[in-house]
């Protein structure tokens, strides 16, 4: 597993995870209970995962849908 997205903005990881899986890549939502447990301060961020055979493509897709991607 390779990480592929860091934020703390809650519509970007709904939207990233819907264009993957819109072409078959797998994706790992992780950090979903910490940030649903500290959503009113907004400060714990939410990561993406993707198998590592994956991540060269799912990165490509993510900067051509204008999704910052950290580095």
């Amino acid at each position: 597993m390779k990480e592929l997205l860091r934020t703390t903005n809650p519509t970007i990881i709904p939207f990233a995870t819907a264009l993957l899986q819109g072409e078959g890549i797998e994706v790992f939502n992780v950090d979903v209970h910490m940030h649903t447990l500290e959503s009113t301060l907004g400060m714990m961020p939410r990561r993406l995962l993707v198998r590592r055979e994956d991540h060269f493509i799912a990165t490509s897709i993510l900067k051509q849908n204008g999704i910052p991607l950290h580095d």
